[in-house]
């Protein structure tokens, strides 16, 4: 969905990463969750930081930090995991995003939303839905089901079939 396509006020959950502040549609999230252990699969991408145990499901979780080529999340009293939605090849994927910290939800109106900046065909930026104007800054506004390259979303998928560690 490209902001064109954004034709109505629509809430967004804000979250950090580094020093700057992201938003993903609230419907593609499913819940919020405190930083708990994960359980580190080997041989995976430096980006997919393991599996946790949600309600008996495995979920597995990604550092967003350096899915964006940020430095490595850092865990604080404030990180934690937003759950979400994507959707891969008309399939729902649930996986968790490391975010150093959640901010709130906002409305953003079609009008507070500018189109993702273009830089170049080097950089890729296709998942970005939009810039969002609040109170003089900018939010990126992710398309969560751009996110990740195709060959990255192999490995998220097959984390989910690894079985669940147990709460212990």
């Amino acid at each position: 969905m490209s902001v064109t396509q954004i034709t109505d006020t629509r809430q967004y959950l804000t979250f950090r990463l580094g020093g700057e502040v992201f938003a993903t549609d609230v419907s593609k999230v499913r819940e919020v969750l405190d930083f708990t252990t994960i359980t580190k699969i080997p041989r995976t991408p430096d980006f997919m930081s393991g599996v946790i145990n949600l309600r008996g499901k495995v979920v597995p979780v990604v550092d967003l930090r350096l899915c964006f080529e940020i430095s490595k999340t850092e865990i604080t009293v404030n990180t934690c995991i937003v759950v979400v939605e994507m959707l891969l090849e008309g399939e729902t994927i649930v996986i968790g995003a490391l975010a150093d910290s959640v901010e709130e939800v906002i409305d953003l109106d079609p009008d507070q939303i500018e189109p993702a900046p273009r830089v170049g065909t080097r950089i890729r930026t296709d998942f970005i839905k939009g810039m969002g104007k609040r109170e003089g800054n900018f939010i990126m506004i992710l398309d969560i089901d751009r996110v990740f390259a195709v060959d990255e979303l192999s490995v998220i998928r097959g984390a989910e079939g690894t079985s669940a560690p147990s709460d212990g």
